[in-house]
């Protein structure tokens, strides 16, 4: 099992155009991440026609999500999860597009693993049918990952 440290690493280093795409969705996949609960289910937003579950590397970066999100007496619970879980059970279990949002209250550190081939099961990729047989690569997913949450700011 990973720890969230070496995920954030693995981030920064796309985020900065350099690493290796497939390092980083095989970190995500073994790193332990906080998801805050809300209403008896896993926080979710959604944007761009995606349901994005937030998951933390740590409880620092959760903390920083929760002061912009709620008042700041409430006490807050939080699942902890395999990142391994998220994309293989818990994603496709969603009736709907669904990807992971990692550490999004940290500007310069946070990164979006979309629902595409190689990251998520095929079954529920959106992009499965629209790259062919054999197009869904885990690094041209990962590649995807790194340009849908990172870069240059």
């Amino acid at each position: 099992m990973g720890n969230g440290a070496t995920l954030v690493e693995r981030i920064a280093e796309r985020r900065a155009g350099r690493g290796d795409p497939r390092a980083l969705v095989g970190e995500f996949r073994r790193a332990l991440l906080l998801v805050p609960l809300d209403g008896g289910g896993l926080w979710t937003a959604h944007f761009g026609g995606v349901r994005w579950i937030c998951a933390f590397t740590d409880e620092n970066s959760l903390a920083r999500f929760v002061s912009r999100h709620g008042p700041g007496d409430r006490e807050w619970e939080y699942a902890e999860l395999l990142g391994a879980r998220l994309l293989d059970e818990i994603v496709p279990a969603m009736a709907e597009p669904a990807g992971i949002a990692v550490d999004v209250a940290d500007e310069g550190g946070a990164m979006l693993f979309p629902p595409a081939v190689g990251i998520v099961p095929e079954a529920v990729a959106v992009d499965a049918e629209a790259e062919g047989p054999g197009a869904g690569t885990a690094q041209s997913a990962a590649t995807r990952a790194g340009r849908a949450g990172g870069g240059a700011d």
